[in-house]
């Protein structure tokens, strides 16, 4: 039985950026062969489609027709892809063509099994908690992190955090990292934050090599409202892809919409720590 959310069998494909242009050439015709194979109808991205000097589609126009969009690369791909399509509510999946990613579950080896599952209605869904950020007037969106960092040259700069109207702390450091769950294994893991099941409802405030010893995370519920600025030359991080200089007040919330991660039913998260983290390697 066809899963409800396939309605006219059309996938739109976004290539990983940057990297060996052949290999990635080579994937792409591989998974391109593979839907055709179940009926599917491709569309590449434009932008995707000059990087292996192929034809493709404005990427707006593509999202508003596809059932689903689809990731070619790794953790790094899927989460600009989320970025991209947050407006448009599509599914997205995950195939990897690199390492083992805490995001991407499916290969181009695995993917006909998957498209079977899918059509027996076998796959799960995901929602996964967004970032807003309000700068200067308008909004931006974050997947895993929003960071405020000191600029490269600059010393450690003040962050000063309000939630819900109320004074929290003002951080002196490096910058504080903002966390969804889903991020709370990126950036957040390396800055000594904790690890936070990705459909928990909760954000994360991390200190960056803070100056005091008493600067710890903290985990806090997802409907909290945080009013931030800083002190010092810093910058605006959405997911360690995008940069903006840091000017007055930001607030950070929960977005209205989660974003949508396709998955094979049988993926668990557990397993995949264990094999990312390499857990329980010496026993």
């Amino acid at each position: 039985m066809e899963p409800s959310f396939v309605k006219e069998k059309r996938v739109g494909i976004i290539l990983k950026p940057k990297g060996d242009k052949e290999k990635i050439r080579k994937y792409y015709f591989k998974v391109k062969q593979i839907f055709e194979k179940f009926g599917y109808q491709v569309f590449l991205d434009s932008f995707s489609a000059k990087l292996v000097s192929l034809l493709g589609v404005n990427f707006d126009v593509m999202a508003q027709e596809v059932d689903f969009l689809v990731a070619l690369g790794g953790d790094g791909t899927l989460i600009s892809v989320a970025r991209r399509g947050y407006f448009y509510d599509k599914p997205i999946l995950g195939v990897n063509i690199g390492t083992l990613g805490f995001l991407v579950d499916i290969n181009p080896y695995t993917l006909p099994q998957f498209l079977e599952e899918l059509e027996e209605g076998k796959y799960r869904i995901e929602e996964r908690l967004v970032l807003e950020v309000v700068y200067s007037t308008h909004s931006l969106y974050a997947f895993n992190d929003v960071v405020i960092s000191k600029d490269v040259l600059s010393s450690m700069i003040y962050v000063d955090v309000d939630i819900n109207g109320y004074y929290l702390n003002s951080y002196f450091g490096d910058g504080v990292i903002f966390s969804t769950p889903t991020g709370s294994t990126a950036y957040n893991l390396s800055a000594g934050g904790p690890i936070v099941y990705p459909l928990t409802d909760t954000l994360i405030i991390t200190p960056i090599c803070p100056h005091s010893l008493t600067q710890r995370p903290l985990v806090i519920p997802s409907h909290f409202s945080l009013k931030v600025k800083s002190r010092g030359v810093s910058q605006l991080i959405l997911d360690g892809q995008e940069i903006f200089p840091m000017k007055g007040e930001v607030e950070i919330k929960k977005a209205q919409k989660p974003v949508k991660l396709l998955h094979r039913a049988g993926r668990n998260y557990f397993q995949v720590l264990r094999q990312k983290l390499n857990w329980g390697g010496n026993m």
